[in-house]
């Protein structure tokens, strides 16, 4: 349970950072603001933005897929599933 809400989030994270990646820069603009000067004249390029983008993108994906995977493992498959090859019929072994 606790897998899937950290796959549910990350995944929220990912749709944020997709759609905002604004937000992302702000961020690391604050952090860099801790140890540098003038960073409050930092300005992300549209390739930075399109980085951002794509890799929110991804995080969405595998928080999907992440929490796709644990709720086909919790719903109590015993085993690999094979393909009977006489009849084409799927049969779970355990």
């Amino acid at each position: 349970m606790l897998h899937t809400v950290g796959a549910v989030l990350f995944a929220l994270q990912g749709v944020v950072t997709a759609l905002a990646p604004q937000l992302s820069t702000r961020m690391v603009k604050r952090m860099l603001g801790e140890n540098f000067e003038n960073t409050e004249r930092l300005e992300a390029k549209p390739s930075y933005l399109r980085q951002i983008r794509a890799l929110g993108i991804g995080m969405a994906a595998a928080g999907v897929a992440g929490a796709v995977m644990e709720r086909v493992s919790d719903d109590g498959e015993t085993g690999p599933v094979e393909t009977d090859e006489t009849s084409g019929e799927e049969r779970i072994e355990g």
